[in-house]
C-alpha cells in the first residue's frame, strides 16, 4: 500500500513566506497524513504562529486562530494556525488533533521551537487521550451512517486504531496503512483505502463485494471494545506530567520574548 510523503504535494514553501506572523511550524494533516488521500483531496495545512507581544498584552482579545482557504491550480488548500499560547493550552489537554499536527511527518516548515515541542510530546501523553479518539470515532461513525461515504468510515477505523496503538505503544501514529501493520483490523479496510483513492466522496454502495453494514457495525464495536481494554491496561499516566507542563509554559514565554526582540 502506498505511503504518501510531502514530496507528493505541490511546493508549499511560499505559503510559509506569505504568512502575516512568523510560523514555528507547518505540517500536512487530514487525509494525506492519515494515509488515504484521493486524487481530489484537499491539502490541510496546520501549524503554529507567534503573535506580536503587543497583541497579547493589551485589553483587546487577540485573534489566536487564523485560517485561509484558496485554490492552487484546482487543488483546494486549507491553512489553519494557532498562536503558540493557544496551541500549548490545547496540547496540555487530552487533544489528539494537536498532537497529530505537531508530530506529523509531513513537515512543510520547522524551527528549533517545533523540535522542542516534539521532544516534549511523549511526556504529555495520558490515559485520557483514549477519550478523544473514542469520541471522534463515534462522530465519524454517525456521519458514515448518514452519508454512506468511505471517508468517514475510514476516519472511524483510523482513529480507533490510533487510540489503541497510543494506549499500547505510547506513540501517536495517524497513518492508517501503517496502523494496519500493528493493530489487528478487518482485512477489507485495506481495500477500502484503495477504493477511496479514486474519489474523495465515494460511497460504500458503489464497491463490488463491499462488506455489509451489519459486518462493519460488528467490527467497529469490536474495535471500541479493544480500545476500552487498551485504555484499562495502559501504563500511561492519569495526569499530565507537571514538569513537562512547566517546560511547555517556559517554552511559550521564552519564544514570545525572543520574537518580541526581533
Amino acid at each position: 500500500m502506498t505511503t504518501h510523503t510531502v514530496s507528493d504535494l505541490p511546493d508549499l514553501t511560499h505559503v510559509v513566506a506569505e504568512q502575516r506572523h512568523p510560523l514555528l511550524f507547518a505540517t500536512v494533516s487530514g487525509a494525506h497524513l492519515y494515509g488515504f488521500p484521493s486524487r481530489d483531496s484537499d491539502v490541510d495545512l496546520r501549524g503554529v504562529h507567534v503573535l506580536p507581544l503587543r497583541d497579547v498584552l493589551g485589553l483587546t482579545p487577540a485573534q489566536e486562530t487564523q485560517s485561509r482557504m484558496w485554490d492552487a491550480g484546482g487543488l483546494e488548500m486549507d491553512l489553519v494556525t494557532h498562536d503558540l499560547a493557544k496551541f500549548a493550552r490545547l496540547l496540555l489537554r487530552p487533544n489528539g488533533y494537536v498532537l497529530e499536527q505537531l508530530l506529523s511527518p509531513l513537515v512543510v516548515h520547522t524551527t528549533p521551537e517545533h523540535a522542542a515541542l516534539v521532544d516534549l510530546a511523549p511526556r504529555l501523553l495520558t490515559v485520557h487521550h483514549a477519550r478523544h479518539y473514542r469520541g471522534f470515532a463515534t462522530t465519524q461513525w454517525r456521519l458514515f451512517e448518514k452519508t454512506g461515504e468511505l471517508k468517514p468510515l475510514l476516519y472511524t477505523f483510523r482513529v480507533l486504531l490510533t487510540g489503541i496503538h497510543l494506549m499500547r505503544a505510547h506513540q501517536v501514529r495517524a497513518d492508517l496503512p501503517t496502523l494496519l501493520e500493528t493493530v489487528r483490523a478487518p482485512n477489507y479496510v485495506e481495500d477500502l483505502v484503495t477504493a477511496k483513492a479514486a474519489a474523495e466522496h465515494r460511497h460504500l454502495s458503489t464497491l463490488d463485494g463491499a462488506p455489509t453494514h451489519e459486518r462493519i457495525t460488528t467490527d467497529i464495536e469490536a474495535l471500541h471494545a479493544t480500545l476500552d481494554e487498551a485504555e484499562q491496561s495502559t501504563t500511561l499516566p492519569t495526569a499530565t506530567n507537571a514538569d513537562a507542563a512547566a517546560d511547555v509554559n517556559e517554552l511559550v514565554i521564552r519564544t514570545r520574548l525572543r520574537t518580541a526582540a526581533l
